[in-house]
């Protein structure tokens, strides 16, 4: 069947605007680097306006819908059930994302008996507009879970995965963790963007380094393998071979380092449509009652990231 000639037209745009976008960075990369590095960091820490748009459509599932403010931003928030009185959930939603996008989640939850809670990131979802890194994804998810009190579980999908192994590293009470498509290094990320803006790595150094002298600290501190050994709490690393996006050597890693982490494959999912997969939700109900899911890997720390 060939393609509409409308969608076609829509691609061609896209990819027209894409190259342009990419040959303005290459140039100005080399032309003011330094000038560069500040507009690609206020691109990098900018999410989407369709994670806005998206949510404003989306069904919220009968939630109980509040706004809450947080290290100073009004954060929509989304409870189903009573986190009070039942074992509640956590969901913590990826970048450009929003927390409805988990309502499958939420479905299967309830039906096993939770209560849970989500809320949209700064700049995402129906929150007030707003920029962030890993930092303040982790503080809101740390300030949530002050608010609710201790949480049975947290199911965080990428950048939402990643804050939430970070909060639990810094304090933040919760008993298991359902990580999918976790990015294991920020710094590694910070070089993926790069690349695909066609700029060279020095303009990843230099994205590095604004970002460590606005929030005061070593970017290489939130680098999974120096978090995880430290982790108690029982993990479930689910990650797709195919991902394009967030490699899957990355959620890998987190399995290898975390002591109590299982580490679940998928393959032909993808970043994104791993997320409502049937299969892994159901996956992850297992765990989170208790079973054993996925493989255990074994790691040394005489290796970078060790070996199986």
């Amino acid at each position: 069947m060939a393609m509409p000639a409308a969608r076609k037209s829509t691609i061609v745009l896209k990819n027209a605007a894409l190259t342009a976008l990419r040959i303005q960075y290459a140039v100005g990369a080399r032309l003011a680097p330094e000038r560069t590095a500040r507009r690609a960091l206020r691109l990098f820490g900018t999410p989407l306006a369709s994670s806005r748009q998206r949510a404003r459509r989306a069904d919220d599932g009968g939630a109980a819908v509040s706004v809450i403010e947080s290290r100073g931003v009004a954060l929509a928030h989304y409870v189903w059930g009573d986190p009070h009185a039942t074992p509640y959930v956590l969901l913590a939603h990826g970048w450009s994302d929003h927390a409805l996008r988990l309502l499958p989640w939420v479905h299967a939850l309830r039906a096993a008996g939770y209560a849970v809670v989500a809320f949209d990131q700064p700049g995402h979802g129906r929150s007030a507009p707003g920029r962030g890194y890993l930092v303040d994804f982790a503080a809101h998810i740390a300030a949530a879970i002050e608010r609710f009190g201790p949480a049975a579980a947290v199911v965080g999908h990428s950048f939402g995965a990643a804050a939430a192994a970070l909060a639990m590293s810094e304090g933040a009470r919760i008993g298991r963790a359902v990580l999918v498509a976790p990015p294991a290094d920020v710094v590694a990320a910070t070089h993926r963007f790069t690349r695909a803006l066609w700029m060279s790595p020095s303009i990843a150094r230099r994205m590095c380094v604004l970002v460590e002298s606005e929030i005061g600290r070593d970017l290489e501190s939130f680098q999974i393998q120096r978090r995880a050994p430290a982790l108690a709490p029982p993990a479930l690393v689910v990650h797709d071979l195919d991902d394009r996006e967030v490699p899957w050597e990355e959620g890998e890693r987190y399995a290898r380092y975390w002591p109590g982490a299982r580490l679940l494959n998928t393959s032909g999912l993808g970043h994104q449509r791993i997320l409502a997969d049937a299969g892994v939700i159901e996956a992850a109900l297992r765990f989170l009652g208790g079973a054993e899911v996925g493989q255990r890997v074994v790691s040394t720390f005489a290796l970078p990231f060790g070996v199986a």
